[in-house]
């Protein structure tokens, strides 16, 4: 029998057998496979897009059950959950894409000075390249394919890495996802952190991470070693005010709901909740009757009420609320990574809850003297993925938003705001940057290419810029280039111009 070979392997992903033969890490082939698929041109063409992008679609109609029974093992999912809050969205960005694709990929143009008065000038989006889009656990369908949506609809190749956490997620994409879309162009990468660090070591255009603020510091800084942009979606405590005047029963509701969607386990989850001390005990019986309306007296057999996704997880969760006052739940099971729906009270800044990011079905509640306080304690900390805000004065909102920074920010209710494909989503500071959904995730990932496109004629007026530069040139010069010229603002002058004349003349010809 032959002795097993010896493998050593160099920054760049190779692997030098002992006896020198040279052999490439699987990462590294695939992405060299997707990069020779784009160079070919042929995702470049809007009708491939546009069938990548309906291929796509198909993939989501057909497999359902498959994404549904994978997502019940990761995550406990409900088929509602699924639809609602993963392949419902991904519909929606895709009929979007393929709708306004034309429009969005078609030359923008923009205001001329009068030395470039009579030339083409236009923006021209243009494909980055190869995108690595490494997705997240906790929706690892939307969190995912979104991305690659707007990746498809740029004309880009991408190469997809699902998270390792949300195993069979990740499985069902690996096998299934082929079947439908160009497999050179858009391969699927599944493994844990030796395979993404394979990944990160091979040259991309553009690094599309979803997830932790630690992770996303290597992820920035692997990019960083080819000078590759990126997008990082990371997330943070996002703070949720509550005013003491607005309508606490439906303010308690919409927080319940968007804090215990998917277990907790969301990055624009309400992360902690602020308002004065009058009100927090009605604020704690209002959310023990939603907790009741919407998950029963048993949350732990309610289909609808999902599971922390490993015990990791769970311990990490569970460690977080020692310490704390628990007003409601706090009941769990280890053998099922069961966390009850939990709101704490009184909790101090300085308790351990208040250190991270709970991503859980955690929700503590902390006393302000008022708004005045409240923006403080925001401000006092790392800018926020999302801000929520209750309250019947708009004033008070405006203000808030005025003087407070984050990725998002939403009054009178909860995480909707990622539905809307117009509104950019992304953070801002610690929170992450860039941002997607819709034409956000076009332009994204597109080079906005500066194009201009001149006539050899009228040198009369060019021969200002040339050698010698006297003042008379330069006066013209001075007039030419910074008198900016609306084009489409003088076709519309002109045009009225004509209407009018033409009126003008059938007034003369009726009144003769």
């Amino acid at each position: 029998m032959d002795a097993p070979q010896q493998y050593q392997s160099n920054s760049c992903g190779v692997f030098m057998l002992m006896d020198g033969i040279i052999k490439m890490s699987r990462e590294q082939s695939l992405v060299q496979r997707a990069r020779k698929a784009f160079q070919t041109g042929k995702s470049k063409p809007l009708e491939y897009r546009l069938h990548q992008l309906r291929c796509l679609h198909r993939f989501i109609t057909e497999r359902r059950r498959d994404i549904a029974d994978a997502l019940k093992k990761d995550l406990c999912k409900s088929d509602n959950g699924t639809e609602l809050f993963e392949t419902m969205s991904l519909e929606g960005e895709i009929n979007l894409a393929v709708e306004r694709l034309a429009e969005w990929a078609a030359p923008k143009p923009v205001e001329k000075n009068l030395l470039t008065i009579a030339d083409e000038v236009y923006i021209q989006p243009e494909p980055l390249g190869v995108v690595l889009i490494i997705g997240a656990w906790n929706y690892p369908w939307a969190i995912t394919l979104q991305p690659l949506v707007g990746a498809i609809a740029a004309g880009n190749a991408a190469v997809i890495k699902p998270s390792e956490v949300s195993f069979h997620s990740a499985k069902v994409m690996e096998e299934l996802l082929p079947l439908y879309l160009d497999r050179d162009l858009y391969p699927v990468v599944t493994g844990g952190v030796s395979e993404t660090q394979e990944l990160l070591k091979q040259r991309f255009d553009h690094v599309f991470y979803t997830g932790s603020g630690s992770v996303g510091r290597l992820v920035m800084e692997a990019a960083s070693r080819h000078l590759t942009p990126v997008t990082l979606e990371l997330g943070g405590k996002s703070p949720c005010y509550i005013d003491k005047d607005c309508d606490l029963r439906v303010a308690c509701r919409r927080i319940t709901w968007g804090k215990f969607v998917n277990c907790g386990q969301t990055c624009i989850a309400p992360d902690y909740v602020l308002c004065e001390p009058s009100i927090q005990s009605r604020v704690v019986e209002e959310m023990r009757k939603c907790i009741k309306e919407f998950y029963t007296d048993d949350p732990k057999t309610f289909e609808d009420y999902g599971r922390i996704v490993n015990q990791r997880h769970f311990k990490r969760v569970m460690a977080l609320m020692e310490g704390n006052t628990i007003a409601i739940g706090g009941e769990s099971d280890e053998t099922e990574c069961y966390i009850a729906p939990t709101i704490l009270r009184d909790v101090k800044v300085e308790s351990k809850v208040m250190q991270e990011e709970i991503f859980g079905p955690v929700l503590p509640i902390i006393t302000v003297s008022g708004v005045d306080e409240a923006i403080q304690f925001i401000n006092e900390r790392e800018k926020p993925l999302a801000l929520y805000i209750f309250s019947h004065d708009k004033k008070l909102i405006k203000r808030v938003i005025a003087e407070t920074s984050s990725g998002g920010v939403l009054a009178n209710d909860c995480l909707v705001h990622f539905t809307i494909s117009a509104l950019p989503f992304g953070g801002v500071g610690n929170s992450g940057m860039g941002r997607y959904h819709g034409q956000h995730s076009f332009n994204q990932l597109s080079h906005m290419r500066s194009c201009l496109i001149k006539k050899l004629n009228m040198e009369g007026v060019n021969s200002m810029r040339y050698p010698p530069h006297t003042s008379k040139k330069l006066s013209w010069a001075r007039f030419f280039i910074l008198k900016q010229i609306n084009v489409g603002r003088l076709r519309r002058l002109a045009m009225l111009t004509v209407f009018s004349a033409l009126a003008a003349f059938v007034v003369q010809r009726f009144l003769r």
